[in-house]
């Protein structure tokens, strides 16, 4: 231990606290970090070589090696975890010390927190983090809410930190409270959206087509030298060409077909039915996530409906070109379920969000990064106030040529006996948004008809109750 006073101090030092602590060192800010375990306390000395950087299991060291008033960072699991530290802290901290919460926190966690730790003088910022521990090491996504004016303290690291695009630093602001955590939550709920509707393009490729796994590797490297170039599709296609090393064969091949989740997915659906906002896709991609763990009943299921996959007879190429078309209009259609629900919680939160500023530190470091970025950003930019991304004129277009690859696509997995949920979902999405008049007036009369539930009229303002079985 120095006795240098450091800037700013992690609390949890696996790899995203230690990467991060790293990347700032590298940008000129002197950095402690705090863990429990010797041994990452160790690993991280050893990382850091000669730079500003140092790191101790001993509290009241860590604490008082820090410049006053404190800026602690914590990068611990969501949870109890998070509340544990912050009372383990409460003994050191004073008026003005500031705590940042840099994990994938629960945001209505987060507004609890702020709120009683602000009655104590101590700001709080919840800090939303995309890039895993290759974009903390090296530009990250950051997205802060919470006391601007605590934010205005931490800024010039996080900004020094964070991805550039164009000169740009991926970080701003958000807004206050919870503002942070939950644009996070909604970035993870569309990298679900997304993961999910990649993984159906490549069962459509390998079961439908029978495509090998070279083969797949290649149409997705072209696919992100196109419109469809983001993160995902660059990491996809490099999955297809790692060998297997106790096999011999492509490692993807050995994985099971059982995919996890920590909650951000489906906290997103569940506050999207809160708010009574739509999004299909994204409920889809959680649910195929439930699904895939049923591994036991879906090999039950598969010798009791014995209805063979009906491999594609149509042109590969003309297929693939389809393909490419689905898979474009429906993340557009993930993108604009996902910033539709920013647009509801921002006005029901009071975080006062605005979607450019949400589009623009995305499009670097974070997952779901993609050049479809730039033409989201500038759809804001152009309305501010834009509703719903459908309703862009330019992006409207971009679906509108796009849509007949995604009504095929559906269409030819129905008869093949492929599933497409995430697909199939994104597409109802459209036609439903699209709809001037939908079926739900039933629905109403349902309603009315067992509950008493009463219904409007198309003709007459104010609520009225029918008695269906009075003749």
């Amino acid at each position: 231990m120095s006795h240098k006073q450091y800037e700013i101090g992690m609390i949890g030092l696996g790899v995203m606290g230690c990467n991060l602590m790293l990347n700032m060192a590298d940008h000129g800010f002197a950095v402690i970090g705090y863990d429990k375990d010797p041994a990452k306390v160790a690993s991280l000395q050893r990382e850091a070589e000669n730079r500003e950087v140092d790191s101790t299991s001993n509290l009241k060291q860590f604490i008082n090696s820090l410049r006053r008033p404190l800026a602690l960072m914590l990068l611990v699991p969501a949870g109890a975890s998070v509340d544990s530290v912050i009372i383990e802290l409460l003994e050191y901290l004073q008026t003005g010390d500031l705590i940042i919460d840099g994990g994938n926190s629960y945001f209505k966690d987060t507004d609890v927190r702020t709120r009683d730790l602000a009655a104590r003088g101590i700001h709080f910022l919840g800090m939303g983090i995309s890039g895993g521990e290759e974009g903390a090491r090296h530009g990250p996504s950051i997205m802060p809410g919470g006391s601007k004016e605590a934010y205005e303290r931490v800024r010039p690291i996080f900004e020094a930190v964070a991805a550039k695009v164009n000169g740009e630093a991926c970080v701003t602001w958000l807004g206050p409270d919870s503002t942070g955590h939950f644009v996070k939550m909604v970035h993870n709920g569309i990298e679900y959206g997304m993961m999910q509707l990649i993984a159906e393009t490549y069962d459509l490729m390998k079961r439908g087509l029978g495509l090998k796994d070279s083969e797949i590797s290649q149409i997705y490297t072209s696919w992100n030298q196109r419109e469809l170039n983001s993160y995902l599709m660059e990491i996809t296609s490099h999955i297809f060409t790692k060998k297997d090393t106790q096999t011999g064969g492509p490692l993807i091949d050995a994985i099971l077909d059982v995919a996890k989740q920590k909650g951000t997915g489906m906290w997103t659906t569940q506050n999207a039915m809160e708010l009574q906002v739509p999004v299909p896709t994204i409920d889809q991609a959680v649910a195929m996530r439930d699904l895939s763990v049923f591994v036991h009943e879906r090999k039950l299921a598969s010798t009791l409906y014995q209805h063979p996959i009906q491999p594609f007879s149509t042109d590969r190429k003309t297929f693939l070109a389809h393909l490419f078309s689905a898979l474009y209009a429906a993340i557009i259609l993930t993108y604009a379920q996902g910033l539709a629900l920013l647009k509801v919680a921002s006005t029901k939160y009071k975080y006062q969000i605005h979607l450019e500023d949400v589009a623009k530190i995305w499009r670097g470091g974070c997952i779901i990064r993609s050049a479809l970025l730039e033409d989201i950003r500038t759809a804001f930019r152009a309305n501010p106030d834009l509703p719903n991304l459908l309703l862009d004129p330019h992006l409207s277009r971009t679906v509108e040529e796009h849509l007949g690859g995604l009504r095929g696509i559906v269409c030819q997995a129905a008869g093949a006996g492929l599933p497409v949920p995430a697909m199939n979902a994104s597409l109802g999405y459209f036609d439903a948004y699209r709809s001037a008049w939908l079926p739900t007036n039933l629905i109403q009369a349902q309603r009315d008809y067992f509950g008493a539930h009463t219904y409007e009229r198309i003709d007459t303002k104010g609520t009225f109750h029918m008695e269906w079985e009075k003749k």
